[in-house]
């Protein structure tokens, strides 16, 4: 038997529904991220990844629960430019699933952080000396690039301009890439944009998707060594773009296919009726095989010997 002793708490605590805590497909580590973030208090600037260090939560981990969530519509995000060409990642978090055009139409709401006031005072130049303290989460190569900001946050730091839009051959390249590899398996949606900007200037080198393909091959681990992060080992394979190898020389001559094995040296197809090729040596320039070639006709039977003379009986 199962009992249960359940005190209502006076203070601290916040509404769920059921729906969230049973979801048959959200995992414990997307659960906990919600309701983390669904208890703070109204205004907080908490973003999904410093939930997620508080929470305890690793990166590969985290990544997995922030996609279920934006897979059940309970988190949706965008990214905008504000003022200065100032690209913002802006987050929204419900108690409820959310429909793209729901979410847009709330995140349209909320003016884009930055642009209030600008700073008063002139630009200056970064100190020297220090060394800022890493964030276990935030540095990760698996990390979408950009900073997550909630809604109503303060902006962050410029991100680098977004790069140019890949082609669809490097965009089909990136996306075949859990299939070459199960170490490869896990790549955070968010980088395969950036790694498509790498692979599209492979492509425009010279090298052909197989060749990216055997090159990130060579580069993997092995001896059953895991890949932790694959997005940032795939970016570390594609960051410099070596030229390609030159073509191989054919030797002119009157061979003009694949050179044969010596051993195949003489032989001939065979010109007959065959569902797959046949290769016969021929004695001489016949172009049928054994099989093929037309039989001689057999040779009439031979007489039989005579015998001798029949006995003749009578009287004389």
């Amino acid at each position: 038997m199962m009992y249960r002793h359940i005190i209502a708490p006076s203070r601290g605590f916040t509404p769920f529904s059921h729906e969230i805590i049973r979801h048959p497909r959200l995992g414990s580590d997307a659960v906990r991220l919600l309701t983390w973030q669904l208890s703070l208090p109204p205004g907080a600037a908490e973003s999904l990844s410093r939930t997620a260090e508080r929470a305890r939560i690793g990166a590969c981990a985290f990544a997995r629960a922030k996609r279920q969530l934006k897979e059940e519509g309970f988190v949706h995000e965008r990214r905008v430019q504000g003022p200065g060409g100032r690209w913002v990642t802006e987050q929204l978090v419900s108690n409820r699933p959310l429909s793209a055009a729901e979410a847009a139409k709330l995140l349209g709401r909320v003016p884009v952080p930055g642009a209030g006031i600008p700073a008063v005072g002139g630009p200056t130049t970064p100190s020297t000396g220090g060394h800022p303290k890493k964030d276990r989460v935030e540095d990760t190569s698996d990390r979408p690039p950009g900073p997550d900001v909630e809604v109503g946050a303060a902006p962050p730091a410029p991100p680098a301009p977004p790069p140019p839009a890949a082609p669809e051959e490097a965009r089909a390249l990136v996306a075949a890439l859990p299939l070459l590899s199960p170490a490869l398996r896990y790549i955070p949606a968010g980088m395969r944009d950036e790694l498509a900007g790498l692979a599209a200037r492979w492509l425009a080198a010279g090298h052909s998707a197989a060749d990216i393909h055997a090159h990130l091959l060579r580069g993997l681990p092995g001896g059953g060594t895991p890949v932790h992060r694959p997005g940032g080992l795939v970016r570390y394979l594609l960051r410099e773009v070596p030229p390609p190898a030159p073509p191989e020389a054919v030797t002119p001559g009157p061979r003009t296919g694949p050179r044969l094995s010596a051993r195949l040296d003489g032989v001939r197809e065979c010109e007959g009726e065959h569902l797959q090729a046949t290769l016969f040596r021929p004695v001489g320039d016949e172009t049928l095989c054994a099989r093929c070639a037309p039989r001689p006709a057999p040779p009439p039977p031979a007489p039989l010997p005579a015998g001798p003379p029949p006995l003749r009986t009578g009287s004389a």
